[in-house]
């Protein structure tokens, strides 16, 4: 692949429409060189997609490049920052240029969209594999953390959870329906997540602590509880289901335990102190993301899922990267 390498470079990712004044120089040299604004903080994100494992083998590639730049702007948005700029390394079987200009094609319109220039990367020969790095701007100070909450605030979601897990389950087939615009519409949430941006920036100087769900919502919530050194009590008919999961998935506590768990959703959590509730629905208005608060904070450690004042005793995990 290497003596294809510097075509394929200049072909497909010098193609892009994204042209910032803040960067120096891109691709093309040995390094970019890049200019961080007065009185910001750089934040930066790597995530690596594996085929076979983050996606099959055969899937669209423009829905693959969406998946990757998404997942990585999605961190961006649970640190409270703005998008700036992305590197990319792609490891490829061979020079497979439809592949290409289709996951190019994919990866420049979510690119676009937000506003990032591709600065560099690097691609080389092996089996399929993906690596992103985003950087992104938060103001000096004001990035939002996994360490911040305090006992008594309030847990909130963003959006619904539990779709991804259902379009995940339809692609492996261990689900199926006949309506065909529900399976696309159930796919299409796997695949298009959108990254909460302006929620994220939103939440700044409102939210004590947040991350975006990649793992499951029982999960990394967990995640905030032991940098916070808390727990959290969840109610569990207060997670937000959209009405497609409900169609899919009828029986609603099996419903409710896939969006607990369904990773791959890049909806936010975040806590919120009392003091700070009243602020939240005008903070959120522009972002066009509604906020669900699905529980609190407490002293102690774990997590416990509560219904009708009940404990349950459900057992529930996220995403394992290394569970066989």
């Amino acid at each position: 692949m290497a003596s294809n390498e510097f075509d394929l470079i200049a072909r497909y990712f010098e193609q892009q429409k994204v042209s910032r004044r803040d960067v120096a120089l891109s691709i093309g040299d040995d390094c970019a060189l890049l200019e961080v604004p007065a009185g910001s903080q750089l934040a930066v994100s790597t995530d690596s997609l594996v085929s076979g494992t983050h996606f099959l083998s055969d899937a669209d590639p423009v829905l693959v490049a969406h998946k990757a730049l998404a997942s990585n702007l999605s961190d961006l948005a649970a640190m409270g920052a703005t998008p700036a700029w992305v590197s990319l390394a792609l490891t490829m079987p061979g020079p497979d240029e439809l592949w290409l200009k289709a996951f190019c094609e994919g990866f420049f319109a979510l690119a676009e969209y937000y506003n990032v220039q591709l600065v560099g990367g690097d691609t080389t020969k092996g089996p399929l594999s993906i690596t992103i790095t985003v950087h992104g701007f938060v103001p000096q100070g004001q990035a939002l953390t996994r360490s911040g909450a305090e006992a008594g605030d309030w847990v909130y979601v963003t959006g619904n959870l539990g779709d991804s897990a259902a379009g995940l389950s339809l692609l492996l087939g261990e689900k199926s329906t006949d309506d065909e615009s529900l399976k696309a519409t159930l796919l299409e949430r796997h695949y298009k997540a959108q990254p909460r941006i302006l929620a994220g920036q939103a939440l700044r100087g409102i939210a004590s602590a947040a991350l975006d769900i990649s793992d499951g919502l029982i999960s990394d919530l967990g995640h905030i509880l032991e940098r916070s050194g808390l727990g959290a009590d969840i109610e569990v008919d207060k997670i937000p289901l959209s009405p497609e999961l409900c169609q899919f998935e009828s029986d609603e506590i099996k419903a409710c335990q896939m969006a607990l768990s369904s990773g791959e959703e890049y909806e936010l959590c975040f806590t919120v102190p009392e003091q700070n509730r009243g602020a939240l629905d005008t903070a959120l208005v522009h972002s066009g993301v509604k906020a669900t608060c699905i529980g609190q904070l407490r002293s102690g450690a774990g997590i416990r899922l509560v219904r009708d004042g009940q404990e349950l005793d459900w057992h529930l995990h996220g995403y394992d990267h290394f569970a066989e």
